[in-house]
């Protein structure tokens, strides 16, 4: 196994392990779906993933990590603008 086949299966791994994280917690009632921490975590999960299945050309899986990540970077981004929006709001 190459360094580069190691690192990619590791970062395959990792981002799997924080989707079911953030699933487990928001399953349990311990984060919320609709937060910044959940969205984040399934953001970088599915980037991850999606180089893991793209190197390995799992195509079908790529596909949907692309389209998780898409989903995520738009929750992300919207949350990330209501803040700004709220900040700004304050400001005199």
């Amino acid at each position: 196994m190459t360094p580069v086949s190691v690192l990619v299966n590791l970062l395959g791994w990792a981002g799997a392990a924080a989707m079911l994280y953030g699933y487990a917690m928001v399953s349990a009632s311990r984060m919320a779906g609709d937060g910044m921490t959940y969205q984040a975590i399934n953001l970088v999960g599915a980037a991850a993933l999606m180089v893991n299945t793209a190197y390995h050309a799992a195509w079908p899986s790529a596909v949907l990590n692309v389209v998780w990540g898409a989903v995520g970077l738009a929750s992300v981004t919207r949350l990330l603008s209501a803040r700004l929006g709220e900040k700004g709001a304050r400001i005199p």
